[in-house]
């Protein structure tokens, strides 16, 4: 899943983008309205978190405009404007979705959660080339074979799926395969080589790719 992130406070921004990306989004980030309109009619994303006070074009305007285009990319809005009309206008501007600062990251995360269980249905499928997870089933299945995979597996497979392209550091897969409780360092080495040996090794195509000194990265080889 994609997200768009727009706070024109930079250390907010960058405190916020790494928690979502340690949750296993892709985060696309701005730091202001105009940047972040440019991006969300240029590019796909599945939800943007947007800033409510910001220069140049404030979270509320930058929703409306998004909502005149007919752009139904949900929204959720990140103020510290708590009254009831900032929350009446907030909604009449088109967001999906309204969290008053402070807040904790994880209450975050959780309303990024349900506004996308809300806004993209029941059946939640990530794929990556011919192999597919089931968010909801668990089912695992490449070139039509069921692959049957441990909870930690499934939970490698899925950070992985979700960020594919894209690398995922060592550190970020142990976060959020153990949070702060990681055990010694041989053990994400041990069950990168158990999915591999499930996803890669009956295929001719492997897709689980070692990037050394950095993570790994799930997606199809790059054509020289």
């Amino acid at each position: 899943m994609r997200i768009l992130l727009v706070e024109d406070n930079r250390d907010i921004l960058a405190n916020l983008a790494d928690y979502l990306e340690i949750k296993g989004y892709t985060v696309d980030c701005a730091q202001d309205g105009l940047t972040g309109l440019h991006l969300a009619a240029s590019q796909s994303y599945d939800l943007a978190v947007l800033d409510v006070m910001m220069p140049g074009m404030d979270g509320f305007t930058l929703c409306q405009r998004l909502r005149e285009a007919r752009n139904n990319l949900p929204v959720i809005m990140l103020t510290a404007r708590d009254t009831l009309d900032d929350r009446l206008q907030g909604f009449s501007s088109g967001a999906d979705d309204y969290l008053v600062k402070p807040f904790e990251l994880s209450e975050l995360a959780a309303r990024v959660e349900a506004v996308l269980r809300r806004t993209h249905g029941s059946s939640r499928l990530l794929s990556v080339a011919d192999l597919t997870l089931d968010l909801d089933s668990l089912e695992v299945v490449r070139q039509g074979t069921a692959i049957k995979l441990n909870p930690i597996g499934l939970k490698l497979l899925e950070t992985l799926m979700q960020r594919s392209p894209s690398v995922v550091r060592r550190e970020q897969l142990e976060e959020a395969i153990w949070g702060d409780d990681c055990p010694d360092s041989d053990s994400l080495r041990s069950h990168i080589h158990q999915l591999r040996q499930l996803i890669d090794k009956p295929f001719d195509t492997h897709l689980l790719q070692t990037v050394h000194g950095i993570g790994f990265r799930l997606a199809p080889p790059q054509i020289p």
